[in-house]
């Protein structure tokens, strides 16, 4: 794992999305909003993540490419596989759109795809990955779940803590406060590792090292 995690991060790219091998290639999503007034939200935390592989990655985001709506970093950690990091442009209820683009231009299944997201339904700073499913009460993943047609796509779900009764709109696109904050850093820190996990020994051992924290 650490090896793994060594290489991954001493190696960024900028290539582009055209010639790769769909059975090496791994895509991870962060779910959420574009634009400065989200960045801090609570509904934008799957970006985040995304975010932070691609720093530590050294990679670019590409905002042209074959008309997506979405931007996307592209790594290769070894030989043997590559990883697509993708943030949708589409605004969070149309966030299938953008992923199903993304999938059929590099001919990649869904089941080679994670999505990352916010979690209402689970503890602020809980990890659930899962296989498969249904969307729960997420707009983001009711639209990945419709646009793709299949509930056989990995999720991992990232506890935001629970809102008010009615209050789930303005809860999800609240800023963390400054006290949350450090907190949110490590909960980023402990998913994207779990999503590097992913990509490299598959569900079962992501889910068995972090379903628990």
């Amino acid at each position: 794992m650490l090896s793994f995690l060594g290489r991954l991060f001493r190696r960024g790219t900028t290539e582009s999305l055209a010639g790769l091998d769909p059975l090496r290639t791994r895509v991870i999503v962060g779910l959420g909003n574009p634009g400065p007034e989200y960045i801090d939200t609570r509904h934008n935390i799957g970006f985040r993540c995304v975010e932070v592989m691609a720093r530590r990655f050294g990679a670019s985001w590409q905002d042209k490419v074959s008309s997506l709506d979405a931007l996307v970093a592209v790594v290769h950690p070894d030989q043997e596989r590559t990883l697509v990091l993708v943030k949708p442009q589409t605004f969070m209820n149309r966030s299938g759109k953008a992923i199903r683009e993304v999938l059929d231009f590099l001919q990649v299944a869904p089941r080679s795809c994670l999505v990352l997201y916010d979690e209402m339904d689970l503890p602020f700073g809980t990890l659930r990955l899962r296989e498969r499913g249904g969307p729960g009460t997420h707009n983001g993943m009711r639209s990945v779940i419709s646009e793709l047609k299949t509930e056989d796509i990995a999720r991992l779900r990232i506890g935001i803590g629970q809102s008010s009764p009615g209050e789930a709109t303005s809860h999800v696109l609240s800023d963390f406060s400054a006290e949350e904050e450090d907190v949110v850093r490590q909960i980023v820190e402990r998913a994207t590792l779990a999503a590097l996990d992913w990509a490299e020994h598959g569900a079962a051992v992501a889910m068995n090292r972090y379903n628990n924290t």
